[in-house]
């Protein structure tokens, strides 16, 4: 009798976990009301106790927008030889509430991994039937994952005690200080990373600058006037590192222990450049707010894919990573309104196979 009742036991709770992992559409997810660090009740007291208080920072927020917001339009798109077909066109394979869906990559068996800065998880998404679940519950406020091509997974904490928390192939804190005080102390909001084959991780502060925190978790601050610093990509062989800083993309030269020099703009940008993406040839792909910038490994601009007004980062991801995959936000940031989508685009190019972004 005990066995049988422990067995029934048992049954029940494998079929409930199996559930609890089962993919889902969006409206089964609730959107959450995660904070940054500059929103938490306690950040102006941490900041007041730094070496050198930072300065303010905060995103807009319209308290009064509440309404539902219109979708934006899907752009036609016209070709760019060898990267984008003239009859290729977006489609909108997720959309879910909140100040969501951000810094995606690709995963396992063509799914997209991505943040969301208001839930506080890290979710994998079928874009084939547009089902998605939960991979990482509780984070802190998590923005932006990454994997190296070692296959380590980081995800970038934009809550109070910001910095990087390793997901894979252990879960644990990463970096979270800055010359022994807490990395809130730079300032800003961290914003995207980028892991790199020795262990590393590269991080770009809205508001506080680029920095790399090595395998042991030690931060240290690079670069000057990038305080607009956004998105942040490695090159498929590691030697540059590209950085949004505004209306222009900078790159700098990564050195064998992974510190960074020769800081110099490296191509303009169509708006204010935010989440980028590499593909096989070395391109960089800047989202801008409107679309994605198309930069050759020399610099030149090749072109511009337009997207959804609001499309602020692209990641390369399904079959042979031939789909550019775009984060739209539209509505007011930090309201009801807030409302996120992802959408998908296919591609004559093909992103970096060598890691998942």
């Amino acid at each position: 009798m005990h066995t049988l009742v422990f067995r029934s036991s048992l049954i029940v709770s494998m079929l409930w976990c199996t559930l609890a992992q089962a993919q889902q559409p969006a409206s089964a997810f609730a959107r959450g009301n995660g904070l940054q660090n500059w929103q938490h009740p306690d950040h102006k007291a941490l900041a007041a106790n730094c070496k050198q208080p930072p300065a303010p920072f905060a995103i807009p927020v319209n308290a009064s927008a509440t309404a539902e917001p219109p979708a934006p339009t899907l752009p036609a798109v016209p070709a760019i030889p060898g990267i984008v077909a003239a009859d290729a066109a977006w489609r909108v394979i997720w959309a879910w509430q909140g100040n969501n869906a951000d810094g995606p990559i690709a995963g396992d068996n063509d799914t997209l991994v991505f943040a969301n800065n208001d839930a506080g998880n890290v979710m994998q998404l079928d874009p084939a039937t547009g089902l998605a679940k939960v991979l990482y519950d509780k984070t802190n406020t998590g923005g932006a994952v990454s994997r190296s091509k070692n296959g380590a997974l980081f995800l970038a904490m934009r809550g109070l005690h910001a910095g990087v928390e390793q997901l894979q192939p252990q879960r644990k804190t990463f970096a979270v200080s800055l010359n022994g005080e807490p990395l809130d102390c730079a300032g800003g909001v961290v914003n995207d990373i980028s892991a790199d084959s020795k262990g590393g991780v590269y991080i770009a502060i809205s508001g506080g600058g680029v920095f790399y925190a090595d395998s042991h978790g030690v931060i240290k601050g690079y670069g000057k006037d990038v305080s607009g610093a956004n998105g942040i990509i490695l090159s498929p062989d590691e030697s540059k590192l590209y950085v949004t800083n505004g209306p222009k993309l900078v790159v700098f030269d990564v050195q064998a222990d992974g510190a960074l020099n020769n800081q110099r703009d490296f191509a303009p940008l169509s708006g204010s450049g935010d989440g980028s993406a590499v593909d096989q040839d070395g391109r960089i792909y800047v989202a801008t707010g409107a679309g994605a910038d198309v930069i050759a490994p020399d610099g030149k601009v090749l072109g511009t894919i337009p997207g959804p007004r609001g499309m602020h980062g692209v990641a390369f991801g399904g079959k042979d990573k031939r789909t550019l995959f775009g984060i739209v936000f539209y509505g007011s940031w930090g309201t009801a309104s807030a409302r996120n989508q992802i959408v998908a685009l296919p591609m004559l190019s093909s992103g970096y196979q060598g890691r998942a972004k």
